[in-house]
């Protein structure tokens, strides 16, 4: 089975399974799970910056996941796409992780490929795309077995759609399937030329208690939509079809809440006039 190569290990994270092992001990002595969430979890919102900024945060998200049923097969939403790009999907192969090969699951991916319109991706032909890639190694540490479905959602409505079809195709394959959504939050400053409230402490507070805060109020009432349109329209997260379509797949697979694990921004680890922000969110 073809091989995609891994293109940001070494850089984004770390190129060799020990030193990725440390970096995950590491991040979970950070403790940022809330020990009182007790339900079934269907999935999550994480982060994709390099580790250094945001893996504590996605490390967390990913392995409150990890209860007692087996999980076959995680659906991963990512991409930066606008709202007017096709959606993305790999089909098969397998995809590289410093902890050994991810499979994708073909079975689920080729029932997606029957309803909906895809630009397919291969293990030789793809996007150089960091938000589903620098993920994949918290997967496979703690779902040693399970494949994935990495998906590329634009923020239009079509997103929404597909992801209503893969929860019923989930439940017609009858298998046991969680969900991400990849996404950052606001990027502020000159280096993303967006700077509405100038440069200072004043406009990390406006990130952090104002922009940001209402994206991750809206992805906590679950309001899918409203997940997109508030994204367009403030510019609070880079892959809001991404967020969108997990909380979808997760409400039709029977999620009814959602909780804040964590929020950061980069500007606590590198202090600038130029950050973004970051959350990781289960339900």
């Amino acid at each position: 089975m073809n091989v995609r190569e891994a293109v940001f290990s070494g850089s984004w994270y770390p190129e060799s399974a020990k030193e990725c092992e440390k970096k995950i001990n590491g991040f979970l002595k950070t403790s940022l799970t809330d020990k009182n969430i007790k339900r079934q979890l269907t999935g999550g919102i994480v982060p994709h910056a390099s580790w250094y900024f945001s893996g504590d945060i996605a490390c967390n998200v990913i392995n409150c996941l990890k209860q007692e049923d087996p999980v076959d097969a995680f659906i991963i939403y990512g991409m930066h796409l606008g709202a007017h790009s096709d959606c993305y999907i790999m089909k098969e192969g397998l995809w590289e992780t410093p902890f050994g090969n991810i499979e994708i699951d073909e079975n689920i991916a080729n029932e997606i490929v029957k309803e909906f319109d895809f630009n397919i991706e291969t293990t030789d032909s793809f996007t150089q795309d960091n938000t589903i890639e620098v993920n994949l190694p918290f997967l496979k540490y703690f779902f040693e077995n399970a494949k994935i479905v990495p998906i590329g959602m634009p923020p239009s409505d079509i997103s929404l759609d597909v992801a209503i079809a893969i929860a019923k195709i989930i439940d017609r394959l009858g298998l046991k399937v969680k969900v991400l959504g990849s996404t950052d939050l606001t990027h502020y400053g000159y280096n993303y030329r967006f700077t509405p409230k100038g440069t200072g402490i004043k406009a990390v507070d406006w990130v952090r208690d104002e922009n940001d805060r209402m994206i991750i109020d809206t992805i906590l009432e679950m309001d899918c939509k409203e997940i997109i349109n508030k994204a367009l329209s403030h510019n609070n997260a880079c892959c809001p079809g991404a967020a969108a379509a997990a909380v979808m797949t997760a409400k039709q697979l029977g999620s009814f809440q959602a909780n804040l694990i964590s929020y950061s921004t980069s500007y606590e680890k590198s202090p600038g006039n130029s950050f973004v922000g970051y959350a990781g969110i289960v339900f």
